[in-house]
């Protein structure tokens, strides 16, 4: 069974991202957006693009999470810490 993604704000995806191993990457966020980074497998970085809002559209956190490489379950566990 899957959950259903909560509307969440920009932090709360920041805080999640960086539970799951996400770093800033401050010479790519400027203005309205924050980007964070992780290294995966073969060296590769997987970079992440929020922007900062109070509220982040659905459609908007489903593109995030698949830049992030991230299943909506696991995207809810680590809402919950």
């Amino acid at each position: 069974m899957t959950g259903k993604l909560p509307s969440v704000s920009s932090k709360e995806i920041i805080n999640a991202l960086l539970l799951a191993g996400f770093t800033y990457a401050p010479k790519r966020g400027k203005g309205s957006h924050t980007a964070l980074y992780k290294v995966v497998e073969g060296g590769k970085k997987r970079l992440v693009i929020i922007p900062k809002r109070k509220d982040i559209p659905k459609g908007t956190l489903h593109a995030i999470l698949g830049q992030a490489g991230i299943t909506k379950e696991d995207f809810i566990h680590l809402l919950k810490g």
